[in-house]
């Protein structure tokens, strides 16, 4: 997989590999900026596209490969 880098992952499409709930591919609706602005930046929020549900995720958690696919496969 190629490096990420958080401050290019909006609207940045993924695929989880284990659906829940007919859930299975993302968007990252947003990157969530640290309270100091010197601080790296940790957290993201997804999106679902079929439900327009989110939830924040720790962006490193997109490098796992057993649980998320880049792109919608």
């Amino acid at each position: 997989m190629n490096p990420l880098n958080p401050k290019k992952l909006l609207l940045t499409k993924w695929t989880a590999v284990t659906p829940v709930a007919k859930q299975k591919h993302f968007l990252v609706s947003r990157v969530i900026q640290p309270e100091v602005v010197t601080d790296p930046v940790v957290l993201v929020e997804i999106e679902a596209v079929f439900s327009k549900a989110t939830q924040v995720i720790a962006w490193r958690d997109l490098q796992d490969e057993s649980v998320w696919r880049q792109g919608w496969v």
